[in-house]
């Protein structure tokens, strides 16, 4: 029998083993109850402190888990490495400081043992006694006194360089006899306790190298830093003041230290205080703040509102080089499955769920945020049960190879790409409409939670959707109608609000998330957010949700060397900052080719991508010139074009090839590449003017059939 007692043991209840007084019995016809009394914790028992359950973990802090075990483990394994490495290319010098030493160790031995070879004692009593003989010249006993002890010295003096002597030779005979091996041993052995007696008061022998590790921690410096925080208050006169409660570590993790901790009870403080003050925590323990990884424990992982998981890495954890995406190399890949994303700064894999979501990135220029967004498009790729729907408004050449698989492509933010996009955005709510009309109808054995499901994708033509967006607020700022924008805004709200149950997945990105760029309709109804570098803690709240920085959800920490990397919020509570895995523009243009083969033989190639005349040529072995494929891209909505309107357009595509082209440059390019002009004018709302037909230059590639 266990009771709790009342009476806590360092805080908590303990469970004792109650020592029970036997209950006296009544009589048979009147049982009585039995007083069952506590002994264990009166003071008149001797076990009571003995029989108490110790409150101390079994388990020392870092091997409570498999994980902190391979953890310190792997710590020890490098930093034995390391000072074998360390120690290991300075054994030449250790070797000559060794025979320096063992030379001094020598000198000093030899000048030990000299006064026991000369037998100096001895010499010190003849002389003595030679002096009083020379002053009393009749004292015959002290006369005789100096004989005996002249002819002792002598003596002594004889067998103890003779036995010196013999143990000399006798071991330069056994050296000389010995195997190499054994030389050297014994070699070893004599001058190395040598070199210890060279030493002197020398510390060392050894060079003294700094450990690999830059961040030291432990729980003083914790307490320190959070009080210097003004999260902890000061003690008065000796007292320190209140401290923490290191539920676990500070212990190796990996590439840094770890450590679980509570705030003390009656601070006010709270474990979202702590996360705010993550800039001033980070320079107290001498570190950046981007070294600094904290997170609240929840009640779920046996938390509360007062504690907080922090790692502080040695180093910046982001700026190794990227992990390569694996999905470079896979054949096929289920869109169901959360896709491969990249590392977080203890280098555990981080995957994303898209299904059900809609995505949003944002950020600074030239930070590979769109690198980012394609690694999601990607996953779609190959997967033949989706269907692609682009747009990108820069017009370049990152989205360009998706016209072998996307249904609707937009490129561009000229007029026509703007309408093509608004007719883009009618099908798919349409498409949407369509599919909820089938949903309802469906019965719950096939349609179980109103959803799409994988059955009814294959058998019902429903591929999952995937709506792709690049560089949004070129869009909004193009469009200078304002009902027209508006327009724009509510469809695309729609999708990512409603389309996620009929198997849509928004992927939207802009690089100014601003409220006149990316409106706050549109973006608080986004479910993922992921951020780049940004200016200030406000443009990182714009793209990550209001009150994440303070959370510790800050893209502003990021500095212009963190090129793929992304804060990456996935829920109310759930961010975390990622190294993303690089997929070059190379593979991704292979991905697509790959996906289209998947779509044709899946038979669900269809739009824009089904019509695709250059990737046909393709396909059939037909090399496409590029100024051909280049003005197709240009002229993708349009059917007849102005040759400067054509110009302008090439040089957005790719300034570097088309910068200094003019009007004569493009129409020998043209003919050259087999372009026949059927008319040098076109006419465009009703204005005629040079320029070509997009007729002509399809015209230009083999009929393929």
């Amino acid at each position: 029998m266990t009771e709790v007692l009342d009476r806590p043991v360092n805080g908590h209840p303990v469970a004792k083993v109650s020592l029970l007084k036997p209950a006296v019995p009544a009589p048979a016809a009147e049982p009585q109850p039995v007083d069952v009394v506590e002994a264990v914790d009166r003071d008149d028992n001797p076990l009571a402190d003995w029989l108490t359950v110790p409150d101390v973990p079994v388990l020392p802090a870092w091997a409570r888990t498999p994980a902190l075990v391979k953890a310190n483990t792997l710590a020890l394994g490098r930093l034995c490495w390391w000072h074998t490495r360390y120690h290991g290319i300075r054994v030449p010098k250790y070797a000559v400081k060794t025979v320096w030493l063992a030379s001094r160790g020598f000198f000093r031995a030899a000048r030990g043992l000299w006064p026991v070879l000369s037998c100096r004692d001895h010499t010190r009593t003849v002389q003595a006694l030679a002096a009083q003989v020379k002053a009393k010249p009749e004292d015959a006993e002290l006369a005789l006194r100096h004989q005996l002890a002249h002819r002792a010295r002598t003596e002594s003096r004889r067998w103890r360089w003779g036995a010196a002597a013999g143990a000399v030779t006798a071991a330069a005979v056994g050296l000389y006899l010995a195997p190499p091996l054994l030389q050297f041993g014994a070699a070893a052995a004599t001058a190395l306790p040598l070199a210890h007696l060279g030493r002197g008061k020398e510390a060392t022998f050894l060079d003294q190298g700094a450990p690999p590790l830059r961040v030291d921690m432990n729980a003083q410096q914790l307490n320190d830093a959070l009080r210097a925080a003004g999260l902890l208050k000061s003690g008065k006169g000796d007292d320190e003041g209140p401290k923490v409660t290191c539920v676990m570590g500070p212990v190796r993790d990996g590439h840094g230290w770890a450590v679980i901790f509570d705030l003390p009870k009656g601070g006010g403080k709270t474990a979202a205080d702590v996360l705010a003050k993550r800039t001033t925590i980070a320079a107290e323990l001498g570190v950046d703040e981007i070294q600094v990884v904290m997170a609240r424990v929840r009640a779920a992982q046996g938390g509360n509102a007062s504690r907080v998981s922090m790692w502080v890495a040695d180093d910046d954890p982001y700026l190794a080089d990227p992990t390569p995406s694996p999905l470079a190399k896979m054949e096929r890949f289920s869109i169901w499955e959360p896709v491969p994303f990249g590392q977080d700064a203890r280098g555990n894999a981080v995957a994303v769920p898209v299904m059900w979501q809609s995505m949003f990135f944002g950020g600074l220029p030239r930070r590979g945020k769109t690198f980012t967004q394609r690694l999601l498009t990607a996953a779609g790729l190959l997967d033949p049960y989706v269907r692609h729907y682009v747009a990108d408004f820069k017009g370049g050449q990152d989205w360009m190879q998706m016209r072998q698989v996307a249904h609707r492509l937009v490129l561009g933010a000229e007029d026509d790409a703007i309408e093509a996009f608004e007719a883009m955005l009618q099908e798919l709510l349409t498409e949407m409409e369509r599919r909820f009309a089938i949903l309802r109808e469906l019965p719950t054995s096939i349609c179980p939670e109103g959803k799409l499901t994988p059955y009814i994708i294959e058998h019902y033509n429903m591929p999952v959707v995937f709506v792709t967006v690049d560089e949004l607020q070129e869009c909004f700022i193009a469009i200078s109608d304002e009902k027209r924008r508006k327009q724009v805004i509510d469809d695309m709200a729609r999708i990512a609000r409603r389309g996620p149950a009929a198997g849509f997945v928004s992927n939207y990105a802009s690089q100014r998330p601003d409220a006149e760029s990316v409106p706050t309709k549109l973006r608080e109804i986004i479910t993922i957010r992921a951020c780049t570098q940004v200016t200030d803690q406000t443009s990182s709240d714009m793209v990550l949700g209001k009150g994440k920085a303070s959370m510790g959800a800050d893209a502003s920490v990021l500095s212009e060397d963190h090129k793929g990397v992304v804060v990456l919020v996935t829920g109310p509570a759930s961010f975390a900052t990622v190294k993303n895995d690089l997929l070059t523009t190379a593979e991704f243009n292979a991905l697509c080719a790959k996906g289209r083969a998947m779509r044709k033989e899946a038979g669900q190639l269809t739009g824009d991508a089904a019509g695709d005349v250059i990737s046909d040529a393709t396909e059939h072995g037909y090399r496409v010139p590029r100024v051909i494929s280049d003005v197709l891209e240009c002229m993708k909505h349009s059917t007849r074009m102005y040759t400067q309107d054509l110009l302008d357009r090439l040089v957005n595509l790719d300034e570097d090839t088309y910068g200094d082209w003019d009007a004569e440059k493009l129409a020998k390019e043209l003919e050259g590449a087999g372009v026949k002009r059927t008319s040098k004018q076109v006419k465009i709302d009703n204005r005629n003017g040079a320029g070509y037909q997009r007729r002509d230059i399809e015209g230009a590639l083999p009929f393929i059939g």
